[in-house]
């Protein structure tokens, strides 16, 4: 699963550096958001990786996968991304919490940026951007590289983190979950949505996901 995701970003993103379109062209907006859902789904691979469930019998394979998704999204360094998530897990819901901040949406998402946006990550884009667009269209860099990736960090925080873990929650994984809809799970954060789920159950693939929400009622996790 892991590899098709890795597959479909790298064959998305190779032919969308290609396209020659004009602004009028209502294609290249669905183009956008399948390349943003892409690039949540190598945050969500890398993710699993963190979990240790893209190659649970090959810890260095596993990594590397995990750290390969990471460098395609933004040069995060996985590592550090890994001790984090496992401080949320830990922590959840408390000033130890790092993806926790107790504010409105807008604070709670620049906050959550900053925790793990470094400044050698911004330059380093900075300094890929400026070396591609020599041989690609500017225009295709910002509507299918820049901007998707962009979105991506929004859907991911607003699906994966804001919604969870906001208020006050009555269950030991402070979490809340989506109602069961699996095709609505998926598209809007491959079934991160079931949060509580995941909480309970971090071994679990996204793409299984689905399976343990069938096993908990929405009754069980508040």
């Amino acid at each position: 699963m892991a590899m098709l995701i890795i597959f479909l970003w790298m064959l998305s993103i190779t032919m969308l550096m290609r396209f020659d379109f004009s602004f009028s062209n209502p294609l290249i907006y669905i183009f956008v958001l399948i390349q943003m859902h892409l690039y949540t789904g190598l945050f969500i691979t890398a993710h699993d990786a963190m979990h240790g469930t893209v190659a649970p019998a090959n810890k260095k394979l596993n990594n590397f996968i995990g750290q390969l998704c990471t460098l395609f999204y933004a040069v995060f360094p996985f590592q550090k991304l890994n001790r984090e998530h496992h401080k949320h897990h830990k922590f959840v819901h408390t000033a130890e919490d790092p993806d926790y901040y107790e504010g409105n949406f807008f604070k709670w998402y620049f906050q959550f940026i900053k925790q793990y946006l470094s400044w050698w990550q911004v330059v380093a884009m900075a300094i890929i951007y400026n070396i591609l667009k020599i041989y690609i269209p500017e225009k295709n860099l910002l509507m299918f590289w820049v901007i998707p990736s962009l979105l991506s960090t929004l859907q991911l925080f607003y699906f994966g983190t804001y919604l969870p873990h906001k208020g006050e929650h009555q269950n030991i994984h402070h979490s809340k979950t989506q109602s069961k809809n699996h095709i609505w799970a998926f598209f809007t954060c491959y079934f991160f949505g079931y949060h509580y789920e995941h909480h309970d159950s971090p071994g679990t693939p996204w793409w299984k996901l689905w399976q343990v929400k069938e096993n908990i009622t929405d009754t069980d996790n508040g």
